[in-house]
């Protein structure tokens, strides 16, 4: 019997393996994960005129006193020296911030709406908070500032939350009824929205690894999240679109905010690292938009998801930071995802300057992907990207380079739309707090003072010119 019974666990051990090799090998996007293509670079490349320049922001890193949401009460018990408090006070200063990202030449601002704001109790709704937001996307539009409205960035009301959040069958309902809500009362004046931000990464940090709110560590509860938000999206896209039929408004463009992170193998040499590299890349960076365009996510023998409508989306947002390396940790899930290694593990690694965070500069990047997700066929918008450093002539540079890799991409035929800084202003990063300094804007905490950067200065000359200079 015992003998059976090992013969079984083989059989079962190899069958993972195969599976794994299957979905790294055959579904689109595990090709090799760190190789860019190279060719001539313009002298000079122009920018369309109707490229969208700008800015991001989110409520609870900028707004203050968002009391109401689970990354407050996360804060309280969990980041005793990183809580958000009165955050840039923004609730209160955009009409002052706005003004500010006109005088740079901004035309296009990302931000988002606080869902425990707008629901503070499950039904109920307030009005002021939906007008708060109306006059918000108004006073960017007397600016000639395109509005770019995220419905989730990471938060959710508390009510929400202590029924179990995303984990819950009912919340893609009950987001999809919120988005209702918020699209009739402020959809007139906003073509583009963005459903989710990052949605990979809140999966992973909430539940996976457990340093977000709700703190599990659960594949099982992880994958469950993963397809209830995918849900939640095809919902919330078609609710969208209902209102604007409805309502006799232009059709709007819905997408989401997809982070990606180039994954390269710790060791070269590796196979199994190569493995957990591409598998992690697929996983991270193409699952979830994969999904919503073909209306189903599978990879045999740990998942199959079918969703009730496909391609459900309208453009895609890239989130672009930096690459990580990556280890081989297990066959098992998480472990197939692999950990991260550090640089020193191989002596020939040619690595970039590390930001304040230790995540790697890495430009280049930017380029692969913006050619990566040319194969959906859709426009991208760079929804973030940008530097946490206290050297403004870092910061510059960064944003040059990066806009050089777009330029690049768009040269070879990308369909990039617009590209997002971020951020607008020194913020709440989440649980690292308000050490890292990302704003083209400056942020005194103590005074609210906002003190605007040289290199928010060198950005506005290229959007003022719509060229770049190689």
């Amino acid at each position: 019997m015992s003998s059976a019974i090992s013969i079984m666990k083989k059989f079962v051990f190899f069958r993972t393996i195969l599976a794994l090799f299957f979905c790294v090998s055959m579904v689109a996007g595990c090709t090799s994960t760190h190789k860019t293509i190279v060719g001539e670079v313009p002298y000079e490349f122009t920018f369309p005129k109707d490229f969208l320049w700008g800015a991001a922001t989110s409520s609870h890193q900028v707004e203050g006193n968002n009391t109401n949401n689970d990354w407050w009460e996360w804060e309280q018990t969990r980041l005793p020296r990183a809580r958000s408090g009165q955050a840039c006070d923004q609730w209160n200063r955009f009409e002052e911030d706005f003004k500010l990202a006109q005088a740079l030449g901004h035309t296009a601002h990302r931000f988002s709406i606080e869902w425990s704001r707008i629901e503070p109790q499950e039904g109920q709704w307030d009005s002021s908070a939906l007008e708060h937001y109306g006059q918000v996307i108004r006073s960017l539009r007397s600016k000639g500032i395109e509005p770019i409205v995220t419905l989730h960035h990471f938060t959710l009301p508390l009510w929400l939350a202590h029924q179990g959040g995303w984990l819950s069958e009912k919340t893609p309902e009950l987001f999809a009824r919120y988005v209702q809500k918020v699209t009739e009362a402020l959809g007139s004046d906003v073509h583009y929205w963005m459903t989710l931000n990052e949605p990979g990464v809140y999966v992973y940090k909430a539940y996976v690894i457990g340093d977000w709110p709700p703190g599990v560590k659960s594949p099982e509860q992880a994958f469950k999240v993963f397809k209830n938000l995918l849900l939640g999206h095809v919902l919330a896209y078609e609710k969208i679109k209902e209102a604007y039929t409805r309502k006799g408004w232009k059709e709007p463009m819905v997408g989401i905010a997809q982070s990606v992170l180039i994954f390269r193998a710790c060791s070269d040499r590796s196979l199994r690292d190569r493995v957990a590299a591409r598998f992690r890349h697929w996983m991270f960076n193409h699952l979830f938009v994969q999904a919503l365009v073909r209306g189903r996510a599978y990879c045999l023998g740990l998942f199959s998801i079918h969703l009730p409508k496909a391609k459900t989306l309208d453009f895609i947002g890239l989130n672009y930071y930096t690459r990580d390396f990556v280890l081989h940790h297990g066959y098992g899930f998480p472990g197939i995802l692999g950990q991260a290694c550090t640089a020193t593990v191989e002596l020939d690694r040619h690595t970039g300057k590390d930001n304040f965070l230790s995540w790697e500069i890495y430009p280049k990047g930017l380029h692969t992907f913006l050619r990566d997700f040319s194969r959906y066929e859709l426009p991208l918008l760079v929804s973030e990207n940008g530097l946490g450093t206290d050297d403004d002539t870092e910061r510059s540079e960064f944003i040059i380079e990066h806009l050089k890799a777009v330029a690049f991409a768009m040269e070879e035929g990308a369909p990039v739309i617009g590209y997002l800084y971020w951020s607008l202003l020194d913020n709440y990063e989440w649980a690292e707090g308000f050490v890292p300094r990302f704003g083209l804007i400056g942020v005194n905490y103590t005074t609210q003072e906002r003190t605007v950067r040289d290199s928010a200065k060198k950005f506005e000359e290229i959007i003022r010119s719509g060229k770049l200079r190689f």
